[in-house]
């Protein structure tokens, strides 16, 4: 009997939960912020808020969301004054959960890890925030539009190279003399898969997708097409050098920029990253890949 009464609580709670959602909401990483806006959750607080319509644009933020400074270090403060039901956390805030806990409910995310395929546990992610804020059809509808978009983006590059697209190189130029190269458990490989394309050399999963090193590195990749994700404010003092004229993605026009785009989102900004890249590779004359 006792049994089948702590049952029937349980069922009682969790059918609270959904009919009573949490109204009030803050995000502390910008991937979570995305993906709580493109749920139809306007955050009452979101951790840098200039940064994120810097990096990530869209989906746009509410004007007057209360910015609650830097996400690898929130101000409680200025949390707590917000109010919410429940906040979004995911790996820099790890280490003051407790503190966040004494504000609110906190549903942490480990959004970025070695270990894990970070693609698909932002998908994951993404249905388990709808169910929670009574939003899964929301959630499924997103997933769906983001494939359709990937694919849309995919098949425009197959067209626009007669069917036989480059493997591509997604890089962020950091430096004149260092670059990030994406590659596996990354967002932008996870697109290029989407899209049905290729990377020539993803490697092993990282943390973040990505690798850093020299930019003379590049040089390796005489075959493939290369995309630069913007901004990249040192660009006159690389691309006028003797270096950057001798890659073989230069030499032969097989170069192109993308963005701005936010390489470390979520399930949405893999669409994202799908249409940016795709509208740089349309620009690369199908000739140069034949």
């Amino acid at each position: 009997m006792l049994r089948i009464a702590a049952l029937l609580l349980c069922l009682s709670t969790s059918a609270m939960a959904r009919d009573n959602p949490p109204g009030r909401v803050a995000a502390l990483s910008w991937g979570l912020a995305e993906t709580l806006v493109a749920l139809g959750v306007d955050p009452v607080a979101v951790a840098d808020v200039e940064g994120y319509r810097t990096w990530v644009g869209m989906p746009a933020l509410p004007d007057g969301v209360r910015d609650v400074g830097l996400r690898t270090e929130p101000n409680l403060e200025a949390l707590a004054e917000a109010a919410p039901d429940l906040i979004l956390a995911s790996d820099n805030q790890a280490d003051i959960i407790p503190e966040l806990s004494g504000i609110a409910e906190v549903w942490h995310v480990e959004g970025f890890d070695a270990g894990q395929d970070n693609a698909e546990v932002a998908r994951r992610t993404l249905l388990d925030l709808g169910a929670k804020l009574g939003r899964e059809g929301e959630a499924q509808a997103i997933l769906d539009d983001v494939d359709a978009r990937l694919a849309a983006a995919g098949d425009r590059v197959r067209r626009h190279f007669d069917g036989n697209p480059p493997s591509v190189v997604p890089i962020r130029l950091l430096t004149p003399t260092t670059v990030r190269i994406h590659g596996a458990n990354g967002m932008a490989l996870a697109a290029l898969e989407g899209m049905g394309l290729t990377h020539p050399d993803p490697g092993e999963p990282t943390e973040w997708g990505f690798v850093q090193r020299p930019v003379e590195d590049l040089a390796v990749y005489e075959e493939a097409a290369v995309v630069n994700f913007v901004p990249f404010p040192a660009s006159d003092e690389l691309f006028g050098t003797q270096l950057w004229s001798f890659m073989p993605f230069v030499r032969h026009g097989r170069f192109a920029e993308a963005g701005p785009v936010w390489t470390f989102g979520g399930a949405l900004s893999v669409a994202s990253l799908a249409e940016a890249m795709a509208d740089a590779l349309v620009t690369i004359d199908p000739e140069a890949v034949r």
